[in-house]
C-alpha cells in the first residue's frame, strides 16, 4: 500500500442496551477498551490520520483517545451512519488517500482485513467503494449485500427495507468500508434520508458508486471478526472470541494450557515457551512470563514479571510490581505486591510480601508478613541472600534481615538483623503443672452452680 491512509471510527451511538454510565466503546475486552483495540489494529497500517466520531458522552471518548493523538469529531444529532461520517469531513480536510470507515463497537477487525479492503480499492477495475461482508450462521436483521459472483455490488439494502428475495441472501453487510477520499464526501453529499426510518445510510454509497461508473465491490471475512457489541451479553461473547484466539496463539507459541477454556488472558500478556498454565488462572494487564515457568491453578496475576523456571501458586496472587526471579517460588495463598524475589527465593505458603526485596535463595516461612504500611506511609523490607525467616513472623518495615540470617518462628522483628545472626523475639516459656486440670474443675463447678 503506497497511498496515505486515514480511518474514520464511528462511536456516536447512545449504547442504551449496555445500561451503563460508561460509553459503550470504552467497555473493556481483555482488560483494554474495545475502541483502543481497534485503534491499535489501525495503527499497524501507519495511518496519516485517525478520526473518531463521537456524540453521547463524548467527553469520555475524548479523554480516552486524545492522549493517543486521535482527533474527535462530533455528531450532535443521531441522523444515521452516513451523517456520522460526514462529521469527519473537516478533520480530513486536505487529506488525499484512502479512507477506512470502521465502527468503535466492532473491535476485532484485524489489520490484515483492513489492508485487504484498501488493496481491493486499487485492483480489478479500481472500484470507488469496498464493502466488508460476512456470512453469519443466522443472518437475522442484518443488511444484505446484493452482489454477483465476482463481488460486484448491485446494492446494499437494510433488512427493514428488503424484499423477501433480498432477505434470503446470506451475504450481510458489516458496515465497514474503504473509500478513496476523493470519492467519499462527494458521494456522501448525494445520500438522502428517503427510507423507512428517515436516516442517512452510509450503505447508500455502494449504490451511488454503481451509478457513478466505477462501482462498488464486496470482500468477505469471518463473522466473528465483525461481531458487534450492543449489550453486556454481546460484550461477553466478543471477549470470549478474543480469548479463544489468544489461547490458541499461546499454545502455538509453545505454552501448555491444561484446560484452555479456564485461562483468562489480558490484552498484553506475554507468555514464553514451555510455560505450563494450570486451570482457572486470571492474567490482568502487564504480565510477562519467561520460558519454563509454571503457573498453578486458581492464581490471579497482574502487573507482574515472572522469571524463567519460576513457580506460582496454586491460589497465589501477584499484584503490580511483583518480580519473581529465576526458579523462585510463590506457593499457595501467598500474595506479593511491589516485591522482588531473587533467584531461587521461596515463599511457599500463607504469606504476604509487600514493598520488599528478597535475596537469592532466601526462604520465607508460612504465615510471614511484611508489615509495610502504618496507615499513612509505605516502608520497605529487605531480606538478604540465603536468609531464613521462620513461620508466623511479622517483619515491621523499614527493616533489613541480613544475608544468611535466621529469624526464629513467631518473631515480630522491628530492628535490623545483621548477617548470619539469629533473631528470637519470644517471651520465656513457662510450665505450670496441673494448672489446666484445676482450671477445668473450677469452671465446671461454676457452671453447675448456675
Amino acid at each position: 500500500m503506497t497511498n496515505p491512509i486515514a480511518a474514520i471510527i464511528l462511536a456516536a451511538g447512545m449504547g442504551t442496551r449496555m445500561k451503563s454510565d460508561l460509553h459503550k466503546v470504552l467497555h473493556p475486552i481483555a482488560g483494554r477498551p474495545m475502541l483502543l483495540h481497534l485503534i491499535d489494529n489501525v495503527r499497524v497500517l501507519d495511518p496519516e490520520r485517525i478520526v473518531v466520531v463521537a456524540g453521547a458522552r463524548r467527553e469520555q471518548v475524548e479523554a480516552a483517545v486524545t492522549p493517543l493523538g486521535v482527533e474527535v469529531a462530533i455528531q450532535a444529532e443521531q441522523l444515521g451512519t452516513g451523517h456520522a461520517v460526514r462529521q469527519a469531513e473537516a478533520a480530513l480536510s486536505g487529506f488525499d488517500g484512502d479512507v477506512l470507515i470502521l465502527y468503535g463497537d466492532v473491535p476485532l477487525v484485524s489489520t490484515a482485513t483492513m489492508a485487504r479492503m484498501v488493496e481491493r480499492l486499487h485492483s480489478d477495475g479500481e472500484p470507488s467503494v469496498v464493502v466488508l461482508g460476512f456470512r453469519p450462521a443466522d443472518a437475522a436483521a442484518y443488511g444484505r449485500v446484493i452482489a454477483d459472483r465476482d463481488g460486484r455490488i448491485a446494492k446494499i439494502v437494510e433488512y427493514k427495507d428488503a424484499s423477501a428475495d433480498e432477505r434470503a441472501v446470506t451475504l450481510c453487510n458489516s458496515g465497514l468500508m474503504a473509500v478513496r477520499s476523493a470519492d467519499l464526501f462527494r458521494l456522501l453529499a448525494q445520500v438522502t434520508n428517503d427510507n423507512a426510518v428517515g436516516e442517512y445510510y452510509l450503505t447508500d454509497l455502494a449504490e451511488l458508486a454503481v451509478k457513478d461508473g466505477r462501482g462498488a465491490v464486496v470482500v468477505e471475512t469471518a463473522a466473528d471478526e465483525v461481531a458487534g457489541v450492543n449489550s453486556r451479553a454481546e460484550l461477553a461473547a466478543v471477549d470470549a472470541s478474543w480469548q479463544a484466539k489468544r489461547r490458541v496463539e499461546a499454545m502455538a507459541e509453545g505454552a501448555t494450557l491444561v484446560d484452555p477454556a479456564t485461562v483468562w488472558f489480558s490484552f498484553d500478556t506475554k507468555v514464553g515457551r514451555d510455560v505450563l498454565i494450570e486451570p482457572n488462572v486470571f492474567f490482568g494487564p502487564g504480565v510477562s512470563i519467561a520460558d519454563g515457568a509454571t503457573i498453578r491453578g486458581f492464581s490471579h496475576i497482574e502487573g507482574a514479571t515472572i522469571g524463567s523456571g519460576a513457580e506460582v501458586g496454586p491460589y497465589a496472587r501477584l499484584r503490580p510490581g511483583a518480580v519473581l526471579g529465576e526458579k523462585s517460588k510463590v506457593g499457595n495463598f501467598v500474595e506479593v505486591k511491589k516485591a522482588v524475589l531473587g533467584k531461587g527465593a521461596k515463599a511457599n505458603h500463607l504469606t504476604y510480601l509487600g514493598d520488599a526485596e528478597i535475596g537469592a535463595g532466601a526462604n520465607i516461612g508460612a504465615g510471614t508478613i511484611t508489615c509495610n504500611y502504618d496507615g499513612f506511609f509505605k516502608y520497605k523490607t529487605v531480606i538478604g541472600e540465603g536468609a531464613f525467616v521462620g513461620s508466623n513472623s511479622a517483619l515491621v518495615a523499614p527493616v533489613t534481615i541480613g544475608a544468611g540470617a535466621i529469624v526464629g518462628a513467631g518473631s515480630t522483628v522491628t530492628k535490623d538483623v545483621e548477617a548470619d545472626a539469629l533473631r528470637l523475639v519470644r517471651p520465656e516459656q513457662q510450665t505450670k503443672s496441673g494448672w489446666a486440670k484445676r482450671f477445668r474443675e473450677m469452671m465446671t463447678a461454676k457452671k453447675a452452680a448456675k
